[in-house]
């Protein structure tokens, strides 16, 4: 059997090495002569799977995405060439709650103000944005809940867009998508991002395509902007360099990039792979992951805000990848923005370090109790 498999997602080798042959590839640079003998094609986010790619592909039988969204396959022409498919849901949502819990708390303690005093308004209430609402509402804000689809299913408690757009800080998990009537392409468009106040906050922790970029910019450029943290941008891997300067927080796409998000979503490709092969599993998670650099703390009780940021940058601190962002921006490199993900350092999630003392409390948050 041979594995075909983007370069950035880890323990390709571990996992598939003693049955299968393994070639690992740029993701976004694959091409459809890559696939000619290859039996298994393992994509991130950034390779995009269909008619094209695959017109030369002689021997596939298998196709699996180590992330959530599945908008980058076209799974109806899998479906069509009889190609089983696997992704991975749910593997990086601790790492995305991670990074939006980091920008808050970097937010609040820049604008001087306590969280528990403001509202978030979390778009998109899938697996992701439920781990974002857990993450504020340890931090004891207010939470509204925003998903159209969800709500058209019967799910209770849900607010509608308009009431959602009005929290002071407003955090968006949404797969992207341009048809239908809840189609998210733009969904922040240039009459939504002119009747939001100037003291909102936004984060954008899911797809670039979600925020109109221009419009963003257009209002950034004027007397009231808005507070932003972006982590994914309009037309990636190009950036829209004039917005960078008008952002608080601003990174390459590595809201979801623990260490341990990635291994998750291998690791479920590995099961889905050894389920259509027919093999038995013998490897688990916890046989790929090294051991924290920091295990524990101890804390008599909970912390005051300032202090609650800096336990979490002992673990991920967001400001090195918004330095990191600007540099390489800031430098013209060609390639710049696919480089800082590439090269990602070893990031782990707040889960590895045992928060001794906090009980309830801490685990709300995300360390390990």
């Amino acid at each position: 059997m041979k594995v075909l498999a983007d370069e950035n997602m880890p323990f390709v080798r571990e996992l598939f090495e003693d049955w299968a042959e393994v070639e690992t590839c740029p993701g976004r640079q694959l091409r459809p002569a890559q696939l000619r003998g290859v039996d298994v094609l393992l994509v991130r986010s950034i390779t995009r799977v269909n008619e094209t790619l695959l017109s030369e592909a002689d021997r596939l039988g298998f196709v699996g995405t180590a992330t959530i969204g599945c908008d980058h396959i076209d799974t109806e022409l899998l479906a069509r060439r009889g190609i089983a498919f696997a992704s991975a849901p749910g593997c990086n949502k601790i790492a995305v709650g991670d990074y939006v819990l980091a920008a808050l708390l970097r937010v609040a303690n820049d604008g001087g103000w306590p969280l528990s005093n403001k509202t978030l308004a979390v778009i998109g209430a899938g697996n992701t944005g439920s781990e974002v609402a857990s993450r504020a509402e340890g931090l004891g804000m207010r939470v509204l809940r925003c998903d159209p689809p969800l709500g058209e299913a019967g799910t209770p408690g849900l607010v509608d867009i308009d009431q959602a757009l009005t929290a002071d800080i407003i955090s968006f998990h949404v797969p992207i998508t341009h048809q239908g009537p809840h189609a998210t392409h733009h969904l922040l468009n240039r009459e939504r991002i002119g009747r939001l106040g100037e003291q909102q906050v936004l984060i954008n922790a899911c797809r670039g395509d979600v925020w109109d970029n221009r419009a963003l910019l257009a209002r950034q450029q004027g007397d009231k902007p808005l507070t932003l943290v972006m982590d994914v941008w309009e037309h990636e891997p190009d950036v829209l360099a004039g917005l960078v300067p008008h952002v608080l927080i601003a990174t390459p796409h590595i809201a979801g990039y623990s260490l341990e998000g990635k291994a998750r979503g291998t690791f479920a490709l590995y099961r889905a792979l050894c389920a259509h092969a027919g093999r038995t599993q013998t490897r688990s998670l916890s046989d790929l992951l090294p051991p924290p650099a920091v295990p524990a703390v101890s804390l008599t009780g909970m912390p005051d805000q300032l202090l609650l940021e800096r336990l979490v940058r002992l673990i991920y601190d967001i400001e090195l990848d918004d330095r990191r962002f600007r540099r390489g921006l800031a430098s013209g490199e060609p390639g710049f923005f696919d480089r800082l993900r590439k090269e990602y350092h070893e990031r782990r999630e707040l889960g590895s370090l045992q928060w001794q003392g906090a009980g309830k409390q801490g685990a709300a948050l995300g360390f390990r109790a």
